[in-house]
């Protein structure tokens, strides 16, 4: 087995999160500028550890995927560039706001929780665990 990366991407941000090589566990990975998340991905893939990939996908709500929203042109791009890794789609609906419940739970500080990359990073470990049927 290897790695799973997860995204949650967005137009301004893009939060990412991984699994032990084994795939028991999601641990969020960072928060990035998605201007830079090109070589953000590329440094990660170039480790060989990753599988597959998991992107939540808001418009999987309901049951049917647009192919003209940002993330629909995210998903081409990744299959394009890394044709040898399969993409996962899975619905979105409501990881930000249980994001938030689960940094407030975690205790995490009230300025912490305003940095926007730790909620979508905590975002994208939420869709990765729905991907693992965790939740």
């Amino acid at each position: 087995m290897g790695k799973v990366l997860a995204f949650d991407y967005g137009v301004k941000r893009t939060g990412l999160a991984e699994t032990d090589e084994l795939q028991i566990i999601a641990c969020p990975l960072e928060g990035v500028e998605t201007s830079t998340l090109w070589t953000v991905i590329e440094r990660l893939i170039a480790t060989g550890k990753y599988t597959d990939f998991v992107v939540g996908d808001p418009s999987m709500y309901g049951g049917t995927a647009h192919s003209d929203t940002p993330i629909a042109k995210f998903i081409a791009e990744l299959q394009k560039r890394y044709p040898q890794i399969p993409v996962h789609r899975v619905d979105e609906s409501y990881s930000s706001r249980e994001a938030m419940s689960a940094m407030v739970m975690g205790g995490m500080k009230k300025a912490d929780r305003r940095d926007k990359k730790n909620l979508d990073m905590v975002s994208a470990t939420i869709i990765l665990q729905r991907w693992m049927g965790v939740v």
